[in-house]
Formats: C-alpha cells, sequence, structure tokens
C-alpha cells in the first residue's frame, strides 16, 4: 500500500519550524512495511492544500496529513479535505461535546472558535486526541483513506501510536513483518560493501541500511501470506546477514547498546560503577535510563580533576605525573578504582579530551582512553575521535557500553 505524507504550515516553509513529524511517520511506516513514495509541504493556503491532497490521491492508496487541526482561521486541513472530495463540512454534536468536556474539566475557558474542531468531512470519523484538543480525521472514500492528525509532535506521536498504527496494521491483515538488526563497530559503506551480494539479490524480503548515531542497522521487512512465513522469509536473509557481519551486531529492533548491556548485567546477576572524566557522567546518564538499574548499578563518580581521580579513585600521583589524566594507565586505575571503591563486579571508566580546546600535539582533542576492570582482570582501550565535543561524549559512552557487551559475550576474547 503505497503512503503519501503531507506537512501542512507555513511555519515549516519558512523554516520557523523543523519537520519532525514525516520523518517520524515514515519511519514508523516503513518499519511496518508501507511503502512511501512521497511527502509534501504545504502552507496555509487552502487552495494549495486541496491542490496538495488532489495531487496525492493520483498516486497514493492512504494520505497522511499532520497540521491544520486547530481552531485559528489559518487552520484549514479539514476544509481542504472536504473539498478535495467534494463533500460538506458537518458540525458533530457529540465531538463538540467531548471538546466542551476537556474543557471544563482542564479548567480552561472555551473561545467560540474552538468549535470549528468539532466539524468534520461528511462520512469522516474523529480520531480521539488525547492529548489535546484537535481530534484526528479518517476518511474512507473511493478507495482512498485520508488521515489527518494534529501538528504539534507530542499529539501526533500519541494519536499515531495508539490509534492510527493498529488501524494501518489492521488492513496489512499482519502480512508484513519486519525485522532490525543493530550494529556497531563497522560503518555504513563497509556494512555495505560486505554483504553487497546479498543487497543486490533483494526481493522480498527488501533489506535497507540505516544510518544511526555512531552506528547502524539494517532493516529485513517480508510480506508473505502468512506471519509463519513472513518470519522465515526474514529469519533466512537474517542468517545470510549475521554469517558475514555477526560479529558487529549486538542487538535488534529497538533495544539499543544500554538495554542490551543492562539485559546481560541482570541476567549474570553482576554489578556496576562508573569513573567518568571528559564524558562529565553521561555513561551513568544513559546506565540509569533503563528502568531497573537499580539492579546493577551501584553509582558512579565525575572525576574532572586530576585531584578527585587520586583521592576517590585511587589514581596512584606518580601515574598522573608520568603519564597524564588523559592516559591507559590512568584509564586502568580509574576503573580499578570505582569498583574497588564501590564493591562492585565491574568498574568502567572514560579519560579523554573532548574538545575543542586542550589537545596537544601527542594528545590531540578526540584522543579517548576507556578502563575495563572486572573481578582481577583489566584491560584498556584507546579511541581516536574528532574534534567535536558532543559526538566525543557520546561515542566514548557508546564504545564504553560496546566493549562491556563484548566482555559479557565472550569473555576476555575481544
Amino acid at each position: 500500500m503505497i503512503v503519501e505524507i503531507i506537512s501542512i504550515g507555513t511555519e515549516l516553509l519558512l523554516g520557523d519550524i523543523i519537520d519532525t513529524n514525516s520523518t517520524y511517520i515514515a519511519e514508523k511506516l516503513t518499519e511496518n512495511g508501507f511503502d512511501i513514495h512521497y511527502v509534501s509541504t504545504v502552507g496555509d493556503n487552502l487552495a494549495r492544500i486541496t491542490a496538495t491532497i488532489k495531487r496525492a490521491q493520483q498516486r497514493a492508496d492512504i494520505i497522511i496529513t499532520t497540521g491544520g487541526l486547530g481552531p485559528t482561521d489559518d487552520d484549514l486541513t479539514r476544509e481542504a479535505i472536504a473539498a478535495s472530495m467534494g463533500l460538506e463540512l458537518k458540525k458533530d454534536e457529540r465531538l463538540l461535546t467531548a471538546i466542551k468536556n476537556y474543557f471544563r474539566e482542564k479548567n480552561y475557558s472555551m473561545t467560540v472558535n474552538n468549535e470549528k474542531q468539532a466539524c468534520l468531512p461528511e462520512g469522516a470519523t474523529e480520531i480521539p486526541n488525547e492529548k489535546g484538543t484537535a481530534p484526528g480525521i479518517l476518511l474512507e472514500r473511493d478507495d482512498i483513506i485520508i488521515i489527518s492528525m494534529p501538528g504539534v509532535p507530542g499529539e501526533m506521536k500519541d494519536m499515531l501510536e495508539r490509534k492510527v498504527l493498529p488501524y494501518l496494521k489492521e488492513l496489512s491483515a499482519g502480512l508484513i513483518q519486519s525485522k532490525v538488526l543493530n550494529f556497531f563497530g563497522i560503518g555504513e559503506s563497509s556494512l555495505e560493501m560486505e554483504i553487497k551480494d546479498i543487497l543486490d539479490k533483494q526481493t522480498n524480503p527488501t533489506i535497507a541500511l540505516l544510518a544511526g548515531k555512531g552506528e547502524v542497522k539494517i532493516r529485513i521487512t517480508s510480506k508473505a501470506s502468512s506471519k509463519e512465513k513472513a518470519g522465515e522469509l526474514i529469519a533466512a536473509v537474517e542468517k545470510g546477514i549475521r554469517e558475514r557481519v555477526g560479529e558487529y551486531v549486538y542487538g535488534s529492533d529497538d533495544k539499543g547498546l544500554a538495554v542490551v548491556v543492562a539485559e546481560l548485567l541482570k541476567e549474570k546477576g553482576l554489578s556496576i560503577a562508573t569513573a567518568e572524566s571528559c564524558t562529565g557522567g553521561l555513561l551513568g546518564d544513559r546506565i540509569t535510563n533503563i528502568a531497573g538499574s537499580s539492579e546493577y548499578f551501584q553509582g558512579g563518580v565525575i572525576a574532572y580533576s586530576n585531584q578527585v581521580k587520586h583521592e576517590l579513585l585511587g589514581v596512584e600521583e606518580n601515574t598522573l605525573k608520568k603519564y597524564g589524566a588523559v592516559s591507559a594507565e590512568t584509564a586502568q586505575e580509574m576503573a580499578e578504582g570505582i569498583k574497588d571503591n564501590m564493591s562492585t563486579d565491574i568498574g568502567i571508566a572514560i579519560t579523554g579530551i573532548a574538545g575543542p580546546g586542550g589537545g596537544s600535539q601527542g594528545k590531540p582533542v578526540g584522543l579517548v582512553y576507556l578502563g575495563l576492570a572486572i573481578d582481577d582482570y583489566s584491560q584498556t582501550f584507546k579511541l581516536k575521535l574528532r574534534n567535536d565535543r558532543a559526538w566525543n561524549k557520546w561515542m566514548s559512552t557508546q564504545y564504553a557500553l560496546y566493549y562491556l557487551y563484548r566482555y559479557l559475550v565472550n569473555g576476555q576474547e575481544f
């Protein structure tokens, strides 16, 4: 089924607001096997919105719009949908009552223009909005489905996930399945070359490479006569990919590195503590963003200064003088120190030069050392990253989680 997405709002055309809605909708629909051929943006003009919807009707089975459902004069999506299909707008008294109740419950004063939000194109049904006053619109007519959602991202996402996606999945009869493989330690171009013959031969399932934040994903999507057959098709392709590049696969679907590591720590009954310098607590933040992290995370120390590294983590003064704060030796002692001080099974440390200043010829910006201490075993890792502070902080934690993942899966064989 071919989908076209239309974002409505002059503020999008002017660049006052970035259109994140289209990206989010496209991602979710593609994951569920729908084909998106066009994404359009149009300003708040009735004639142009109507023309855009009419054009979409010639080339798509499903049209999804966002924006233009508010109560003001420049909110014209309802009118444009009705005009594109030659329909009248009808006020739904039941919907009007629901909108009035919403304002009453919130103790807000309802102005008369909000009544506009109770109007629907003839034959359409509302899509409940549990985050705001503007209901969505669902219209099925002449083999075309039009779905209209609010432009406010929080309202749109909630409506999409609660109502629209279940409806669309029902249309597809559950015969479309997808699986995403998550990769770390290999770039998108290198990954593509490793499996190029598999990509060249793809038919069903289809295979798509997706660049993430410091990682790469492969989405495998199959269409079949049953869920079982679709699953079998995916499994066959996945097997071929894993045989080539399985060493870089750390998980699947929406499980990021922090989640995968959390599951392994709980499964093995291991505790962990962190010692961070250049990342300023970002690793601890990512670990504790996982619900239930108190089961395995004891705590952390942000050791920015040499004094803190020495006094709280036990890094030897001679180590700091001889090798410096950014060194393999310091990272190792930081990891061992936090493990011993917190009485955990694992200590993990990060020290480096995030930038943009602080680098030298011998130790440039982007140089980072990681320390990993587990029981009596310890190892350090050297990273050479970019002259980009935010990127260096993120990737330092990403590598720290990845090396911990590798140890938890493979032991000392990195």
